[in-house]
């Protein structure tokens, strides 16, 4: 697991705009983390990093957004109005988080993986990446006014 301090939503932009230069297709990025901890703001990042050139903000209410323009696709989710996988499923997201096309952000990612999940611990049985996938499971915690925690652990190929 990596940890990485930021004091400032710029360096939590730069960290994803880092992290956009390794990813691959069928990576899934799932970002956990309370209200104000810089998942949007990582997600604003990865998708500059890509080349994406569209205004990236957090779909809440809309529940995906895709961004063809970059270097690679990404669907950036939010999970935050769902209960938990079957109303994942019943959205039609479930694809997204197994087996996407390109790249997926997703907020929330803990509706995904059940209540109390932590990162260091083993992965439920829906959440394990198939052959050639890529997990990155972000915990994002807030360590003051501006400052947050960022840990981040890789799970897959």
């Amino acid at each position: 697991m990596d940890t990485f301090i930021s004091n400032s939503p710029e360096e939590t932009f730069g960290l994803g705009r880092r992290w956009a230069a390794e990813l691959r297709p069928g990576w899934v990025v799932g970002l956990i983390g309370d209200l104000g901890t810089g998942k949007t703001q990582l997600v604003k990042g990865i998708a500059a990093g890509l080349g994406i050139a569209g205004t990236v903000t957090s779909p809440t209410f809309a529940l995906l957004q895709e961004h063809d323009d970059g270097t690679l696709p990404l669907a950036h989710i939010d999970l935050y109005r769902l209960g938990g996988q079957s109303d994942i499923v019943g959205a039609g997201l479930e694809h997204y988080l197994t087996a996407p096309d390109g790249v997926t952000a997703v907020e929330w990612f803990e509706r995904w993986l059940g209540g109390g999940w932590r990162l260091g611990q083993p992965l439920p049985e829906p959440a394990l990446p198939s052959a050639g996938q890529v997990l990155r499971l972000v915990s994002l915690s807030d360590d003051g006014e501006t400052r947050r925690q960022i840990e981040h652990e890789d799970f897959g190929d």
